[in-house]
């Protein structure tokens, strides 16, 4: 029985002893880490699933290749960024600045002077009430006399027109052409028993030289082409004097404003100064000889008083 006991109590112990070897058997042992390590590093191979999970889970793939990043790379909004060069391509070379570029190397050319016309005499004439108050005959040019430009503009007559009217004492006459037109105010005057122009315009628009611009001028306080009522006026030249270096010169010129013939022609004819015949020379010439005359008749009869002073009676 004791012996029975006894064995039982030895089989107990050793199993006891057993399991606590057993159960110390992992503490001693490689640690669970590295044991899985090996394992794994043995069983790769197998690719257990969890392992995979691990290894390439979904949201990591995400991050490694995610699609904001790939548009980030190559977004549409660079590209468009890209492709928008055009404009810049464009802003080298734009339509307007090749405008700019070649409108001032070929400005359009200025308008230049028609080629002198020849002076001529026109033919111009005003009616009242059916019958002719006023007439003119002259070859008209406007001279620019300047530092700046010269030239000359003559008045075209069969470019030219005859507008105006004629009043008590009054009558104005304008010449209209294509580049401007040309007044003559008529003044008649009772007291002095003489027409003439009081007020004399013009205004034209011509390049003179290679300058371009409009002219005008007035002159309101002139006595010019003076005749009697019911005379004309006649002159070959003369010039008058504008301002500004302009001048009207008026040619073979011959007006009247009043009291025409009755055959609508000139009355007598008042010519001006430069025409009238100037006799002051032949009066210095005449009155010359005729002192020379009267010396020559005084020594002759000297000279002939001292002979009969020479001789003695006998």
């Amino acid at each position: 029985m004791k012996s029975s006991l006894l064995l039982l109590l030895c089989c107990a112990f050793s199993e006891a002893l057993t399991l606590a070897q057993v159960d110390k058997a992992p503490a001693t042992l490689t640690p669970a880490k590295k044991f899985v390590t090996d394992q794994t590093s043995s069983i790769p191979s197998v690719s257990p699933a969890p392992s995979t999970n691990a290894t390439t889970p979904v949201p990591s793939t995400n991050a490694t290749t995610p699609v904001p990043s790939t548009n980030a790379t190559t977004p549409v909004p660079s590209t468009n960024a890209t492709t928008k060069a055009a404009p810049s391509t464009n802003a080298t070379t734009p339509v307007p600045s090749t405008n700019t570029t070649t409108t001032p190397t070929s400005p359009p050319s200025p308008p230049k002077p028609t080629p002198p016309a020849n002076l001529s005499v026109g033919n111009y004439s005003l009616m009242k009430d059916k019958v002719v108050c006023l007439m003119a005959q002259m070859a008209l040019q406007i001279r620019l006399m300047t530092p700046k430009a010269n030239g000359t503009f003559v008045v075209q007559p069969n470019k030219t027109k005859a507008i105006g009217e004629c009043q008590e004492n009054k009558a104005n006459l304008t010449l209209v052409f294509q580049e401007g037109f040309i007044t003559f105010m008529f003044n008649k005057s009772l007291a002095e028993n003489k027409v003439y122009v009081d007020a004399l315009s013009f205004v034209l628009s011509y390049p003179f030289s290679t300058a371009n611009g409009q002219y005008a001028a007035s002159n309101k306080s002139m006595r010019s082409f003076a005749a009697k009522i019911g005379h004309s006026y006649s002159c070959k030249s003369e010039s008058l004097y504008m301002g500004n270096g302009l001048y009207l010169d008026v040619k073979q010129d011959r007006m009247q404003a009043f009291n025409l013939t009755k055959s609508n022609g000139f009355g007598i004819t008042d010519p001006c100064a430069a025409d009238q015949p100037d006799y002051r020379v032949a009066i210095g010439v005449g009155v010359t000889l005729l002192v020379l005359i009267v010396v020559v008749v005084v020594v002759y009869l000297l000279g002939r008083k001292r002979r009969t002073d020479g001789y003695q009676s006998l």
